[in-house]
């Protein structure tokens, strides 16, 4: 690709440049080599950049003067995204059905679709067009996947699972097993079924081992373009707004509902029967008990809005000191008491 199409492709104002130099891949400033792209979010960036061997480097609106041909842009760091996915582009499989795969009877599959080596798809199931399904994937009985879709390696799908378009499911994950429900009966943990689904809405990202458990009657929902890191548990009937972010080991109990663009950072918990907000936010490690006001941030174990955590976590940090004024104080008024008892005798 050259420049000038790389810079079309970006929507960006090509600077000092012609545009006809062959661009050969995207690197960061610290790998880069000749005929490479970078990004610099900042003057001192740009410097770095200028003084290494990268072709060009993808700007912002602000930084429009070096020595080296610009690629302006109002997102530098979008724009820099877009130009990985353009210049290394993911290995796609080569549409067909593997020998080793198996595909149970009556399995639907849609034009250009890819079955990798030993993968198994169901009875009855229906993969769209385009469609990806990498080696030792299983998708059960009756599942649903749209169109566009990636399944990696050692993905299970439990029957009946919806998928919809553009659905990228990363190595490892479990969609729809059941969910951790038991009754007491009073002298053992009796298990309730769970004959729900789980429906994955439009242009998803699932991490690798993440675990995602069916409804016990309805469905677990994760809606249109809410992306999910590795190690994230999402327990039955809990319905995930659109948009929603969950970074790694976050969990989820059931009967939870995060509105749309939630945010979790990692290692998150939150109880069952919660509703999150739009917009709000659980910073890391934070134990979300109550219900949380759209865009509200919360911290801490137990969770509370992110200004009132971070008094009480300021007031901690003196508490050595704290202690140290009660006992010296203490031990005053001992001393003091002990002549006042003196005088008065």
């Amino acid at each position: 690709m050259t420049l000038r199409e790389l810079a079309d492709t970006l929507n960006a104002e090509l600077v000092g440049a012609a545009g006809h130099e062959q661009v050969h891949g995207v690197s960061g400033l610290d790998g880069a080599v000749p005929g490479c792209v970078v990004f610099a979010e900042n003057a001192r960036h740009l410097n770095l950049a200028e003084s290494g061997p990268a072709l060009a480097v993808i700007v912002g609106p602000e930084l429009r003067e070096s020595g080296k041909p610009l690629l302006v842009v109002a997102n530098p760091r979008l724009a820099f995204a877009r130009a990985i996915g353009v210049m290394h582009p993911p290995p796609r499989l080569a549409p067909g059905v593997h020998q080793t795969a198996l595909i149970g009877e009556g399995a639907e599959l849609g034009d250009e679709v890819a079955i990798g080596p030993y993968a198994i798809v169901g009875e009855g199931a229906r993969v769209g067009r385009g469609t990806q399904i990498h080696s030792l994937a299983s998708v059960g009985r009756s599942v649903r996947i749209g169109d566009d879709c990636v399944i990696f390696p050692h993905v299970a799908l439990y029957n009946g699972v919806e998928v919809g378009a553009r659905v990228v499911i990363h190595a490892g994950a479990i969609v729809g097993s059941a969910g951790f429900g038991y009754v007491w009966d009073g002298e053992r943990h009796v298990w309730m079924p769970h004959v729900g689904t789980v429906v994955i809405e439009d242009d998803v990202e699932i991490g690798a081992n993440a675990a995602i458990d069916r409804g016990t009657t309805g469905a677990t929902r994760i809606g249109k373009g809410t992306k999910i890191d590795n190690l994230v548990q999402i327990a039955h009937n809990t319905v995930i707004g659109e948009k929603c972010l969950l970074a790694g080991q976050v969990g989820i109990s059931g009967s939870v509902t995060l509105e749309d663009g939630v945010v979790l950072a990692g290692q998150a918990g939150v109880s069952d029967h919660i509703r999150m907000g739009a917009r709000a936010v659980g910073a890391a490690g934070a134990d979300i008990i109550r219900d949380v006001p759209p865009g509200e941030v919360v911290l801490g174990r137990p969770a509370r809005p992110i200004r009132q955590q971070m008094r009480i976590d300021a007031a901690a940090a003196r508490l050595p000191e704290v202690l140290r004024e009660l006992r010296a104080l203490r031990k005053r008024v001992a001393e003091l008491e002990e002549r006042l008892g003196e005088g008065s005798g």
